[in-house]
């Protein structure tokens, strides 16, 4: 049986967590859709020659919906935290759910991956790489920059979750903590 691992995707509206989402598991990109107030996936995989099932929850980002947080947060092993390299702001929001994630998991380092997704629009960014990557060096994790529109880093930042998960099951494992994987 494949190893569950739930994967919440949060971030401000509108940076592009249902576009990755989409083009992570159907191969494509949608331009316009209506803003997600939830959407949950399910996806069998082979990451790193081992099956594992996914649980993706695509969360809202609007504003009128960040009371939800915490129950994402409650229910997420693994999260993927994303900005749009268009918006400083949607970086510097990343603070707070992070502390959100580390309050509600009861860890300092929990599982998660930056990812400055719309790299794609070089002519219209913000954000420099560097910026990205002291903000994931704050967080203790990796940093992806994606394009959701042209499929870059997409598949690697999921995956890359998936391993980080991997991590924290067996530290936590040796320190006898209650941070296990699902088994179907």
């Amino acid at each position: 049986m494949p190893n569950l691992y739930k994967i919440t995707l949060l971030g401000d509206g509108g940076v592009g967590k249902s576009a990755i989402t989409n083009q992570f598991l159907n191969n494509q990109f949608l331009a316009h859709y209506d803003p997600t107030i939830e959407e949950s996936y399910r996806r069998q995989m082979e990451i790193d020659g081992k099956i594992c099932m996914l649980d993706i929850l695509d969360t809202a980002g609007q504003e009128e919906y960040k009371s939800m947080r915490e129950r994402y947060i409650q229910g997420g092993q693994g999260f993927l935290l994303v900005f749009s390299v268009t918006s400083p702001l949607t970086l510097q929001s990343l603070k707070e759910i992070h502390e959100l994630i580390s309050q509600v998991k009861d860890t300092p380092n929990p599982p998660v991956v930056l990812v400055g997704n719309k790299a794609d629009l070089t002519d219209q960014r913000l954000v420099s790489k560097e910026e990205g990557d002291k903000m994931a060096e704050s967080f203790s994790a990796p940093y992806f920059e994606t394009s959701a529109k042209t499929n870059v880093n997409i598949q690697e930042c999921f995956f890359e979750l998936v391993r980080v998960i991997q991590k924290k099951i067996r530290v936590d494992a040796k320190s006898n903590r209650k941070f296990r994987c699902m088994i179907l």
